[in-house]
């Protein structure tokens, strides 16, 4: 018997975890990824570590490996491990410049739901070297929002729309209107802009090819088109032709890892500013024109709202670090 109190002993959400834990989940915290879950539990622990008891397997849901992405369900038991770190409780903490640039930030919000035009160059949650990101610094703006998370995920170099659940329930309904594949069958619409190499074609409308994860030498991890990839769909619109690029209008279908970049890559258009499938020729002559970061950014989300029939749009303007060089570019139609 005092074995299994041991075992199922918690300690308070806000202190480092110094015994196995089993937590049943309730319905309140179920369609959390295990990451998000752990992250918001263990307050303090470097994401890291949790990351990396995660691949080790000390972490166990019903009593088996699991990965990050694992979205949990009501009645999962999960297994956390003991977790000692002399770095528990030291989050850093925002800076009052980065709390009033992402208060003058939200494009929407209601009881349930935050819609933030995501600065570029931040990542939208912390690790790999990264103290802070998007997500810990709402949490430290609004304290009293227990429940917190992203719904969907945006590059660090990538600026625009991003949805933050404020309840369980929004949480849920969205990341399931996620995997429908419109806005217009109850699921989310993305809408990018990007600044592409070369002259787009009126008549490339969709690039429909499988996207497959890989790592090459060094252990960098790159995407591919490759038949035993995932099915992956994006529709393309020209939205104008300059000298050299054209800007273009992409609708991701399938949500796939880097999927407009490849994509468009694939279409044999890079993006400017893509230092990863991009020519890296072009992108210097771009930055002396003042592009100097991916040029990529989440201008639009169209989504339903829980018990709502009313389709909402939420829209984000270019951000003057892309729109001001692209001002300066020659228009060819």
């Amino acid at each position: 018997m005092k074995k299994h109190e041991k075992l199922t002993a918690q300690t308070n959400e806000s202190s480092p975890q110094i015994e196995v834990s089993i937590v049943e989940i309730d319905s309140d915290q179920a369609g959390q990824r295990l990451d998000n879950f752990l992250i918001a539990r263990l307050k303090g622990v470097p994401r890291s570590k949790i990351y990396n008891v995660i691949r080790k397997g000390e972490v166990r849901v019903n009593k088996g490996r699991i990965k990050p992405e694992y979205k949990l369900m009501a009645g999962d038991s999960v297994r956390i491990p003991p977790i000692r770190t002399a770095e528990a409780g030291t989050e850093a903490k925002a800076s009052h410049q980065m709390m009033a640039l992402l208060a003058d930030s939200i494009l929407f919000e209601d009881d349930g739901l935050l819609v933030v035009n995501k600065p570029p160059g931040l990542a939208v949650h912390g690790g790999s070297g990264i103290t802070l990101g998007l997500i810990e610094t709402l949490r430290q703006m609004r304290p009293d929002a227990r429940h917190l998370e992203l719904v969907h995920r945006l590059d660090r170099d990538t600026s625009g729309c991003i949805m933050v659940a404020k309840k369980r329930s929004y949480l849920r309904h969205l990341q399931a209107a996620l995997r429908e594949k419109s806005a217009g069958a109850g699921g989310i619409q993305k809408v990018y802009q990007a600044l592409v190499l070369g002259d787009w074609s009126k008549r490339c409308h969709q690039v429909n090819a499988p996207l497959l994860k890989m790592e090459v030498a060094g252990g960098e991890r790159i995407v591919k088109v490759h038949p035993e990839g995932k099915p992956s769909l994006t529709e393309f619109k020209l939205l104008r032709r300059f000298d050299g690029v054209s800007l273009i209008e992409a609708r991701p279908i399938t949500g796939r890892t880097h999927q407009i970049r490849v994509h468009a890559q694939y279409a044999g258009h890079s993006l400017v500013g893509d230092e990863k499938y991009g020519d890296d020729q072009i992108n210097a002559s771009m930055r002396e024109l003042g592009i100097k970061r991916l040029f990529l950014h989440a201008s639009a989300l169209a989504f339903y709202l829980p018990e709502s029939d009313k389709l909402t749009r939420v829209e984000a303007p270019l951000p003057l670090d892309l729109a001001a060089p692209l001002g300066r570019l020659r228009v060819v139609e």
